[in-house]
C-alpha cells in the first residue's frame, strides 16, 4: 500500500482520477486531467552529462520546440491535422480532425553546461542532451604527497 497526498477539501474528484488514470496491470498511463497523452520521459546521468529521452513517436523534429529560460529546459510540440472531404460543396459525411499537445519542463542543476546543449530526434525518441561543465564531472582519484 502507498500513501498517496490528496487535498482535503477536494477528495472526490482525486479518487476518480486515481481510478481512471490506473493502468490495471500494474502502472499509472500518461494521461493528464483533460485527456491528452503526456509522453514518457527517461533521465539518466553519467559523469559526462544527463541525457532526457522523450517518447514521441509519429512526429518529426519539426514538431517540438525546445526552449532554455533561466535555468529550466521546456520542452513542447502542439500538432492539428484536419481531413477534408475531397468535394466542397454539400455537407459533411464525415469530417476527422485531432489536435495534440504537450509541455514539459524541466529545472536545470548549474553542473549543466547551458552553451553545450543538443537535441536530436530519430525512431520516435527525442534526445536532449545536456552536457555536464569541466568542474561539475568526476574528478579522477589522486594520491596527495605530504610535504
Amino acid at each position: 500500500m502507498s500513501l498517496i497526498k490528496r487535498n482535503e477539501a477536494n477528495w472526490l474528484p482525486s479518487v476518480f482520477d486515481d481510478m481512471f488514470k490506473t493502468d490495471w496491470l500494474g502502472g499509472t498511463t500518461n494521461v493528464n486531467s483533460i485527456g491528452t497523452s503526456i509522453p514518457a520521459v527517461n533521465i539518466h546521468e553519467s559523469d559526462e552529462n544527463f541525457l532526457v529521452a522523450v517518447a514521441a513517436p509519429g512526429k518529426s523534429r519539426e514538431d517540438f520546440k525546445i526552449e532554455l529560460d533561466n535555468d529550466v529546459l521546456t520542452i513542447s510540440s502542439e500538432e492539428k491535422k484536419e481531413n477534408e472531404p475531397s468535394e466542397k460543396n454539400g455537407r459533411y459525411t464525415r469530417r476527422e480532425f485531432s489536435y495534440s499537445t504537450f509541455k514539459r519542463a524541466f529545472s536545470l542543476p548549474e553542473t549543466v553546461d547551458n552553451e553545450k546543449i543538443s537535441a536530436s530526434y530519430n525512431n520516435g525518441v527525442l534526445e536532449i542532451n545536456l552536457p555536464k561543465r569541466e568542474e561539475a564531472k568526476v574528478q579522477p582519484k589522486r594520491m596527495i604527497e605530504i610535504a
